[in-house]
């Protein structure tokens, strides 16, 4: 008797369509069990390789999770807002929202080709108005919210602003922004509606913010650092610098702690939670102040080991470092600019994996140590981010064994 596999899948296919067979039940008396997929970016003529590849290994835990008597949660969905939909539609010359349609029309039938045990009933298109008003929502929330460090939790924007009504800032226990200055209630009252908004600006969990962002001038967008490769953007090749641009940001260090603690309470392998905690990034330490001779400005560095101040031969700054350009000495400027243009070609991922290659360019200018009283030379590398801590860095030698 030979397997008509053509006939079988089809029969069996059908079936599973028609009765809803993987469909998750809300409720049930059954363990729960959830098999979460990334969904994939509806954006070309159809599904690569990589899709299954990935999908048949997670397919083969829900079903046997099924088999075992959990209630499966396996859901799918499309990637459909963005970049890639948007890159697709300028190749073929259509309107994203029909070749979005057609390309998910295709993916959807080539995974129902396959026999994944999806259940469609919760499937996702993020290009869907119905999808995005979610996100929409989530922002408004976060706008309108402000952390409050003595309850250790978000609260809505106008607690604090009745606070501010009656007795100014200067005893609000926040997560704000390093530049907020202190003022009082009345020195509140006499602020303009925009001062005040600026002012709630630097407390709200979402906010404007000057970053460093990766830009593509072809493509006329900022880029995830997953979106480039080799310093060109994935998707055709483009070169890809780094600039300051304003853009949304989310106060997401006020919730280190918690994140932190939350990942004892999970089950997951030790190795992922450790890849969690360096990329929450807490650190503890101290912020010592370097000034500059006969200048106002001091460099601020953020140091997990202390105690090797007395061993500090030098700083190095990110060489977006604002300020960079203002302490730079005529004679040492074409070298800087020039060392500052080539790593604007360099994603901050490129920086954190080249740990072989260390380069720099002198800036001219001196810091004091704050306790030997001696110059430090200043220096800029692309081994240290802007994003990360200050952005400045003392540099100990490894000869001291404290700093191996």
């Amino acid at each position: 008797m030979t397997y008509n596999h053509k006939e079988i899948e089809a029969f069996w296919q059908e079936y599973w369509a028609k009765h809803q067979t993987f469909k998750a039940q809300n409720n049930s008396t059954k363990p729960k069990y959830y098999v979460l997929d990334m969904f994939p970016y509806p954006s070309g003529a159809g599904l690569h390789v990589g899709h299954p590849l990935g999908y048949i290994a997670s397919d083969i835990v829900a079903r046997y999770k099924r088999h075992k008597g959990f209630n499966v949660l396996h859901p799918q969905g499309y990637d459909s807002f963005g970049l890639p939909a948007e890159q697709y539609a300028i190749q073929t010359g259509q309107h994203p929202a029909v070749t979005t349609a057609q390309n998910i029309a295709r993916y959807r039938e080539q995974l129902d080709k396959i026999g994944f045990s999806f259940d469609w009933s919760r499937e996702v298109k993020t290009s869907d108005p119905d999808y995005y008003r979610h996100t929409q929502w989530i922002f408004i929330q976060l706008f309108n919210s402000w952390y409050n460090n003595e309850t250790d939790k978000a609260e809505p924007i106008e607690t604090l602003i009745a606070l501010f009504e009656t007795e100014g800032n200067s005893k609000v226990n926040a997560a704000c922004d390093d530049d907020t200055p202190t003022f009082t209630a009345a020195q509140w009252h006499a602020m303009t509606a925009e001062s005040k908004q600026r002012h709630l600006l630097k407390y709200r969990l979402t906010y404007l913010a000057e970053t460093e962002v990766n830009w593509c001038p072809a493509l006329g967008t900022v880029l995830a650092n997953d979106e480039i490769v080799n310093g060109v953007s994935e998707r055709g090749g483009h070169p890809v610098i780094r600039k300051k641009m304003t853009q949304w940001s989310m106060r997401i260090t006020a919730y280190a702690e918690r994140l932190l603690q939350g990942l004892d309470t999970i089950d997951w392998s030790e190795s992922i939670k450790e890849s969690q905690r360096n990329w929450i990034g807490k650190s503890v330490g101290a912020s010592i102040n370097f000034a500059l001779p006969e200048s106002e400005y001091t460099i601020e560095v953020f140091t997990t080991r202390p105690d090797t101040l007395f061993g500090v031969t030098y700083l190095t700054l990110a060489p977006e470092h604002a300020l960079v350009p203002l302490i730079t000495t005529d004679e040492q400027r074409t070298e800087v600019e020039a060392y500052i243009a080539a790593t604007a070609k360099r994603s901050e991922r490129d920086r954190m994996a080249d740990t072989k290659t260390v380069s720099g360019a002198f800036t001219g200018a001196y810091a004091v140590h704050p306790l030997t009283g001696k110059q430090l030379p200043i220096w800029i590398g692309d081994y240290v981010l802007a994003s990360y801590g200050t952005g400045a860095v003392m540099a100990v030698p490894a000869g001291d064994d404290r700093d191996y």
